[in-house]
């Protein structure tokens, strides 16, 4: 079947495009549907689950390290309560905005919680790396004076 594209309307056109979609997308999930049924009947067969094949995708569901999962939410937008950021990447508009207001500070603008005080655990181990931090600026310090004369 051999359609001359040169002598149909963009109306045509579009339509055809659009047919067209309409049938990779009818035979995409059609493929989708037989590879599932081929890998259920291979798992029946053989008596094994999905998990027992790819162990590595049941951990990550259950929150174990892996993967790239959202972060809580730190920050909220006062003036429109859905818009929140959780404080990586960059900065929302609304949250640049919400700085540049009189009174308004980063502070104000954390969602209750989300601002609270590290845990003892994590104190102590920045209580921990404070003191080699300074020794190792010292140390670059001397290093440099000493090359220096």
């Amino acid at each position: 079947m051999a359609i001359d594209l040169k002598t149909l309307s963009p109306k045509e056109l579009q339509a055809l495009i659009a047919n067209a979609n309409a049938q990779m997308q009818e035979a995409h999930a059609t493929q989708v549907q037989a590879v599932r049924q081929k890998i259920d009947t291979l798992l029946a067969n053989s008596g094994l689950s999905l998990d027992d094949v790819y162990p590595s995708r049941g951990k990550k569901a259950a929150g174990k390290k892996g993967g790239k999962g959202s972060v809580a939410p730190k920050y909220r937008d006062p003036s429109d309560a859905t818009q929140t950021w959780s404080g990586r990447g960059r900065q929302p508009t609304w949250f640049s905005k919400a700085l540049k207001r009189r009174g308004v500070t980063v502070e104000s603008l954390l969602i209750d919680g989300a601002g609270q005080s590290p845990s003892p655990v994590k104190k102590a181990k920045a209580a921990k790396k404070a003191p080699r931090k300074v020794a190792k600026r010292a140390s670059k310090k001397t290093t440099a004076r000493k090359t220096a004369r």
